[in-house]
């Protein structure tokens, strides 16, 4: 049923909490790049849903084999064998496996065997990784629970994600915070260690460190490749589990199959979901063999994970990336994202790897910024009031690149 756009805000007002603060649009169509809102205006997307549309709106491959499932069978549960879902898992564990260079150019392969969880979201990927980790320091590390951050990480709003995520703002108000957590500043690797060799009370033994690559929340900061293949040897050192958070940096966001392949390490747990399926809710806890045959019937579970529809529209958008070859995509139209925001003016430094970007600005206006780029048609996201935060769909082009920077260069300029 067709309604105004009035209707759909006093709908939304009157029986939806009110936990996010909503932009003035309501999108109700899209391709590749550019959505449409109800009023049938064009916007260039450089949110993707935060992340998630991969391969972009609408896009035809993973929309077929959405239809094709709708018209078998959705849900069947866990207890049975899904049809996809194995397929799927092969999949990504050849795409873990997958060794890059610095800059994301496939080299080869570790031939390391993974196993997946299949879950909805990247918290609940998250909490899968938190529980592979522990029970690897139950039965490995003499019961050790204890579980490393970073300080400005953001790892979910679950409770025990919350807990991991170290950003007090996030916490304010929901504690007492599941025990067991600690974090420390990303890139220090004197203050990591300190961690892990004198835990404290609160954490007791540590069995792991978690981290993400690109800290997409806290404002687009990298962890450097030093730091990063720092992180593996310390955790090698003392038989900690390493989780890799790849909720926002995987998929070919950064260029490689997942963003630790810069580095050159492999983890021990890795944790993705948002682009995995183009959008479609669907997210996964992937673990080394050793790791993830610790995890016995009973141990985790998901009404709803890895469900028929799921591993479908999951299935059609990893292996379509593989077949575009979107990671050498990415990284060249990364580079051009990279080097159009560096020109814009009061951008002061640009973060990140590939389609995952930040442009720090000097002066406080991220966030009229993205209220103003929606009337010039521009979909845009900010972190604070000095940072925006660039991620397009991974099919986005340089002519969509150059709109985009021509009319925010213009907006900074008003609003500066």
């Amino acid at each position: 049923m067709s309604k105004t756009f009035d209707e759909a805000v006093a709908l939304d007002n009157a029986y939806v909490m009110h936990t996010y603060g909503r932009l003035p649009v309501e999108f109700v169509d899209g391709s590749g790049a550019e959505l449409i809102d109800v009023d049938g205006k064009r916007y260039v997307d450089f949110l993707s849903g935060i992340g998630c549309a991969s391969l972009g709106h609408a896009h035809p491959k993973v929309a077929e084999a959405l239809k094709e499932q709708l018209a078998r069978v959705w849900q069947v549960s866990n207890y049975y064998y899904v049809e996809n879902r194995g397929e799927l898992a092969k999949l990504l564990s050849d795409l873990l496996s997958t060794t890059t260079d610095e800059k994301g150019h496939v080299t080869g392969s570790t031939g390391t065997v993974w196993k997946s969880f299949f879950s909805n979201s990247g918290a609940e990927s998250n909490e899968g990784a938190i529980k592979v980790a522990r029970r690897w320091g139950e039965k490995k590390l003499n019961g050790a629970a204890g579980i490393i951050s970073a300080r400005q990480s953001f790892h979910g709003r679950t409770l025990a994600t919350l807990s991991a995520t170290g950003q007090d703002v996030f916490h304010k108000s929901f504690g007492p915070m599941p025990a067991g957590f600690a974090s420390v500043p990303l890139n220090d690797a004197e203050a990591l260690r300190e961690a892990v060799e004198n835990p404290t009370e609160a954490t007791g033994p540590i069995c792991a460190v978690m981290l993400e690559c690109v800290q997409g929340e806290g404002g687009v900061w990298p962890a450097t490749m030093d730091y990063l293949r720092f992180v593996r040897q310390l955790c090698d050192e003392k038989g900690l589990a390493l989780i890799v958070d790849e909720v926002q940096t995987g998929c070919f966001r950064c260029g490689a199959p997942f963003a630790f392949q810069l580095a050159g390490i492999e983890p021990d747990i890795v944790s993705m979901a948002k682009g995995i399926a183009d959008g479609f809710p669907t997210g996964a806890v992937a673990a080394r063999a050793e790791l993830a045959d610790l995890m016995v019937p009973g141990d985790h579970g998901s009404t709803f994970g890895g469900n028929a529809l799921a591993a479908a529209a999951a299935r059609a958008t990893l292996q379509t990336l593989v077949d575009e070859q979107m990671g050498e995509y990415v990284i060249a139209t990364g580079e051009y994202l990279a080097k159009r925001l560096a020109a814009l003016p009061h951008v002061t430094e640009v973060r990140g790897h590939g389609l995952m970007r930040g442009a720090q600005l000097d002066v406080p206006i991220a966030t009229p910024l993205v209220e103003r780029g929606l009337e010039v048609g521009l979909v845009l996201n900010h972190i604070g009031d000095s940072i925006l935060r660039f991620l397009p769909p991974l099919v986005v082009t340089e002519a969509q690149i150059d709109e985009m920077a021509d009319k925010l260069a213009v907006l900074i300029q008003e609003l500066a």
